[in-house]
C-alpha cells in the first residue's frame, strides 16, 4: 500500500499509458484518440475541495494559454461523472473532467499517482507530447497547489 509520500513511476521520456474515460458528460476520451495533439493531464483529489478548486480555477483562468501552445487540458479524479458534471458546472471550469472512477482509480495507478489507502489520485501533472510520449512530469503535496510557473516551464519543453 502507498504510504501518501511522493513517488513518480514514469518521468520524461516514457511512453503515457493509453486510456480511455468518461468525461463529465460520459462521452469516452482516450489518450490514443488524441495523437497529434499535446496533452496536459492533470491529476487531482478530489471535486469540491478546496485546494482542487483553487487550483483547477487558476488553470480555468488560464486555459487559453493551453490552447495557444496547442495543449489540450485534461483533469482527471476517481470521482464520479456526475460528481464531475456538477463541479464543471459550479466552477465554470471550461475543460474536460475526466472520471477515473471505475474500475476506481485504475488509470491514475498506471501512470503511478494513485493513492490507493485514500482512494485517490495524488497531484501530479503529466505533459504528453503530441506523439504520446511524456515530456515532462510534476507534483505537488497533497494539500498544495501546483505553482503556474510550473505549467509554464512544462509547456516550454514541447
Amino acid at each position: 500500500m502507498f504510504d501518501g509520500g511522493p513517488r513518480q513511476v514514469l518521468a520524461a521520456g516514457d511512453p503515457a499509458p493509453d486510456f480511455c474515460l468518461p468525461n463529465q458528460f460520459g462521452e469516452p476520451v482516450s489518450l490514443a484518440a488524441l495523437r497529434g495533439t499535446a496533452v496536459a493531464l492533470v491529476f487531482y483529489p478530489f471535486a469540491f475541495s478546496a485546494t482542487c478548486t483553487a487550483e483547477l480555477g487558476e488553470l480555468r483562468d488560464h486555459r487559453e494559454r493551453f490552447a495557444a501552445a496547442g495543449v489540450r487540458l485534461l483533469a482527471v479524479s476517481a470521482d464520479s461523472k456526475y460528481a464531475l458534471r456538477s463541479y464543471a458546472a459550479a466552477e465554470n471550469l471550461g475543460f474536460e473532467l475526466l472520471s477515473d472512477f471505475w474500475p476506481h482509480g485504475a488509470v491514475a495507478q498506471s501512470y503511478g499517482v494513485l493513492d490507493e489507502g485514500r482512494g485517490m489520485a495524488l497531484r501530479s501533472t503529466f505533459l504528453i507530447r503530441a506523439q504520446g510520449g511524456i515530456a515532462d512530469v510534476f507534483s505537488s503535496p497533497t494539500g498544495q497547489v501546483r505553482p503556474l510557473e510550473r505549467y509554464w516551464q512544462a509547456l516550454e519543453q514541447l
